[in-house]
């Protein structure tokens, strides 16, 4: 049982108040870098750690105590509700997410079913619950992939460089592409509430590959559906945050829709998001490759992300993308303690 006062500055700063210093977490930084992680790959792939609530929480819990960061993220995968409605994924080691069955036409997405998360995915909920029941001493942040991404492997198999072939579909086939995406936001939206409901105390969608597109074809193929999940999504009064790789064209899109939190990757500085009339919370953005240099630089890069981050309330540390495998422990948890007291220091000034 853990008794530490729960850490709510992570919530705080999604909300734009004020906070007594810097929080941050690290996309992916639940498993790949940690020895004891890689340690239970010899023996479980992922879905077989998703799927045993007691070692998928002790994973999901490992890196808030490793590196202290102020929020713990479910370890889990954007695939993991996809078979429930009739999609044969498996992730592949040195491959990623690999599709048997994929979309090629509107009859492949009528076949499309629905998710019901208690019968579906309770591993998963079974895995927040326990969270919970523990007494996390800070957010846990639920998640799940957002339509274009999923469809993109949906339709490509696999992952991909260009997403040709989804691209194709969605200009050839505008009206399969349209019904595959309500598909897609209904299951997002069933699956990411009744995270909320088990315990998530705030949820990031993960777009990862819609920077393929541009901002015309965005706001026509993807915005609509985008807005739909987040509107219906506000209704849980938590925290919302939005994320993308290459996406930062997209950025005063994200802004736009019902959402708390716009992710950056490294490509876009946060005073030119700022610039751009970005002023909800902003998220990011420190590149993961940084974290492989001498701690000279890394500290340099971190203290020029905060003092542009802290120009205003409404900030959290994180990374542009997720951390590499070959990340030291001993860095992650270097960087937590620079973020936290240097940020404390500059705000109390």
């Amino acid at each position: 049982m853990n008794n530490q006062k729960f850490n709510d500055t992570l919530l705080k700063a999604a909300r734009g108040e004020k906070t007594d210093y810097v929080p941050c977490w690290y996309m992916r930084q639940a498993g790949r870098s940690q020895p004891e992680y890689r340690k239970l790959k010899e023996k479980y792939s992922l879905f077989e750690i998703t799927h045993q609530p007691e070692l998928c929480a002790y994973v999901t819990r490992l890196p808030v105590e490793q590196y202290d960061v102020d929020a713990a993220i479910l370890y889990k995968d954007i695939m993991s509700p996809l078979p429930s409605i009739g999609v044969d994924v498996d992730i592949k080691s040195g491959i990623g997410p690999v599709i048997s069955n994929p979309i090629r036409s509107m009859e492949d997405v009528e076949k499309l079913g629905e998710i019901d998360p208690e019968s579906d995915v309770p591993y998963v909920l079974d895995t927040i619950k326990l969270l919970v029941n523990e007494q996390l001493s800070v957010p846990l942040i639920g998640f799940a992939g957002a339509p274009f991404t999923l469809a993109s492997y949906m339709i490509e198999g696999g992952p991909s460089k260009n997403y040709n072939k989804t691209k194709a579909f969605m200009y050839s086939q505008p009206e399969a592409w349209f019904k595959l995406m309500d598909k897609l936001g209904t299951m997002t939206i069933t699956y990411v509430k009744s995270q909320i409901d088990a315990g998530a105390k705030a949820v990031q969608i993960f777009d990862s590959w819609v920077g393929a597109l541009n901002v015309a074809d965005y706001r026509l193929f993807i915005k609509p559906i985008m807005n739909h999940i987040f509107t219906e999504l506000r209704e849980k009064n938590v925290p919302l945050i939005m994320f993308g790789v290459g996406a930062s064209h997209l950025a005063q899109e994200w802004h736009d829709l019902p959402l708390d939190v716009v992710g950056l990757d490294w490509r876009m500085q946060i005073d030119e998001a700022r610039k751009l009339g970005i002023s909800k919370t902003v998220q990011g953005n420190l590149d993961p490759a940084i974290l492989l240099a001498p701690w000279e630089v890394i500290e340099e890069r971190a203290k020029a992300i905060l003092d542009q981050g802290m120009k205003q309330p409404g900030y959290i540390f994180n990374l542009g993308h997720g951390v590499f495998p070959d990340v030291k422990v001993e860095t992650l948890q270097k960087l937590t303690k620079f973020i936290h007291e240097y940020s404390a220091e500059k705000l109390r000034a």
